[in-house]
């Protein structure tokens, strides 16, 4: 694929490479393309987060009860030596 650009755009994306330490410019686009896949997803899940049906509002409970779920989880696979 190739991308024509006007020599200020050009320009900037040559000066972006240069201080963020890209080796190319095509690495510097793909991580335009990653970092926009990442947000559209993103979006999606909020809107779908928006449009869902209320739950019980998240309280002091609710987070206790995860750490717990996490913790159990991680003794759970430190005594099996998985490391998912």
């Amino acid at each position: 694929m190739n991308i024509s650009l006007p020599d200020s755009l050009k320009a900037f994306v040559d000066e972006q490479v240069s201080e963020r330490g890209y080796g190319t410019s095509s690495e510097y686009v793909r991580e335009l393309i990653r970092r926009d896949q990442d947000r559209l997803q993103l979006r999606g899940l909020l809107l779908a987060g928006a449009a869902s049906a209320p739950t019980a509002a998240v309280d002091r409970a609710y987070f206790e009860g995860l750490r717990k779920q996490v913790q159990a989880g991680a003794r759970t696979r430190s005594k099996t030596g998985s490391h998912a």
